[in-house]
């Protein structure tokens, strides 16, 4: 699998640009290559970057099943098959609805495909020891939790235990995206403990497969939502978080920020009927309200910062810009325009929300090296093939040192934005501080009352500051 690596080499790239920050959790369930068949299955909420993640994170050869329309196209085929991926046909591509997009709950009622050639396949890359992935949900969506699983992942793991006497170790991950739409966010990749469908399970779908398929499914399910963050909905979702800020303390790891998101939206389920849990996410949700009737984050309110750590952090970022200025004047110039085309692009072209990152992704792939391959083509033209050369090494450091560049620009506008508004709207601040700092000790009150005592604590909270009465 040489092309594989090198595949994977490549994509790392953009990969590592899109994201900001990938944080892998748990690597080491995964086991090493040849030493174990592994299936990873994970929850599926943005399209093409799912995927892209595990196969640069996993550290082994990872072949997943890919939709066999994309087979048509010869770049994408070459990509696809350089990566090992196995095709495979869904309704919503067949039938009568094909061409509209895959929406979840969408009907193909009436519509058959044949996947034996595809079950066969990956069958067979796990009984030869293989990895591959699958996303057990089905179809991406951008929902607020984990969809109702497919059998299928089970059904394999289960076929390949019990025909090939192969084990098979299933191991879960959760992939949670700080902001899934947004170009250089963040984003939790956690490989969960591995599920051994061995001589146990073998046995067991020999005697009844459909009650072994299902209890397998079942346990599939309930590792990934150990792994990922699930609400009922997004406002549901949304307040959730708030309180999450409300309760942990400032300097926390993102791994860490992530598990109690999902703690507390797990526990939410057990306490919701209680009165003073309402009450105190009604007095949340308001607070969300005034936030954003004043156009202001939770984060504005925290703490109060002074004019003078505002020009520090200010002249701080004016440095590193002014650092990387003279590298990144070429690439601001000439990817600029090519990064705000892909900005709107990625929405106007994106057919459902959960996949308006990987158009962006894609949109980069295609245009940022066509436009550096011409640019070098018309130099080394004009000027001759050492000017070309040096142009090619040249546009992948000046892009670097733009999107340096670009990102402390942001940073100083927000900060300079946020101050000037804090001052205009400095009663209002005091106000909301006040009512912040009483929902944080509300919040820890409960979260102390309510949180299981075998409950494994992520941190340790810092005592309390003495505040005056009117919250100071």
């Amino acid at each position: 699998m040489l092309l594989y690596r090198l595949l994977r080499a490549v994509l790392r790239l953009p990969v590592q640009v899109f994201f900001r920050q990938i944080e892998v959790i748990g690597a080491e369930n995964i086991p090493e290559e040849g030493a174990r068949a592994a299936m990873i299955a994970g929850n599926h909420s943005n399209s093409l970057l799912d995927p892209l993640l595990i196969i640069t994170t996993a550290g082994r050869v990872v072949r997943f099943a890919a939709k066999d329309v994309l087979f048509k196209t010869l770049p994408v085929r070459v990509l696809l098959r350089g990566l090992g991926a196995v095709p495979v046909a869904r309704p919503s591509d067949h039938g009568p609805n094909r061409g509209q997009g895959d929406k979840p709950g969408q009907s193909t009622a009436g519509v058959k495909v044949d996947n034996h050639q595809m079950f066969a396949a990956l069958s067979q890359v796990l009984a030869g020891g293989g990895a591959m992935g699958i996303f057990p949900e089905g179809l991406s969506h951008d929902l607020a939790q984990l969809q109702k699983l497919k059998t299928g992942a089970a059904r394999i793991a289960l076929d390949v235990a019990h025909r090939y006497d192969q084990p098979v170790d299933v191991v879960p991950v959760g992939l949670t995206y700080i902001h899934p739409k947004r170009f250089r966010s963040r984003v939790v990749v956690w490989y969960g403990a591995p599920i051994e469908v061995g001589q146990d399970w073998a046995e067991r779908y020999a005697r009844d497969d459909r009650d072994a398929v299902r209890a397998l499914t079942d346990e599939i399910d309930t590792a990934l939502r150990e792994l990922t963050v699930n609400a009922e909905d997004w406002q549901t979702a949304r307040v959730l978080d708030a309180v999450r800020r409300l309760y942990q303390p400032p300097e926390i790891e993102l791994w860490q920020r992530v598990e109690l998101a999902r703690r507390f939206n797990h526990g939410y389920a057990g306490v919701r009927h209680v009165a003073e849990v309402q009450e105190t996410v009604a007095q949340v949700a308001s607070y969300l309200q005034r936030l954003r009737a004043l156009d202001l984050e939770d984060r504005d309110v925290q703490r109060e910062v002074s004019a003078a750590q505002v020009l520090a952090k200010t002249g701080l970022r004016v440095l590193d810009a002014l650092v990387w200025a003279p590298l990144a004047l070429p690439g601001l110039v000439l990817q600029t325009p090519v990064a705000a085309l892909i900005r709107w692009a990625g929405v106007k072209l994106a057919p459902r929300k959960d996949v308006i990152g990987t158009t962006k992704l894609v949109l980069g792939l295609l245009l940022v090296p066509l436009v550096h391959a011409a640019l070098v083509a018309a130099l080394a033209w004009r000027y001759g093939w050492l000017a070309g050369a040096g142009l090619a090494v040249l546009l992948p450091i000046s892009g670097y040192a733009a999107l340096r560049t670009l990102e402390s620009g942001l940073q100083i506008g927000e900060t300079l934005t946020t101050a000037w508004r804090m001052r205009g709207l400095k009663r209002e601040v005091a106000d909301l501080r006040v009512v912040r700092d009483r929902l944080q000790d509300r919040v820890t009150e409960l979260v102390d009352r309510y949180r299981p005592a075998d409950r494994e604590v992520l941190f340790a909270r810092p005592a309390p500051l003495p505040r005056s009465p009117d919250g100071q």
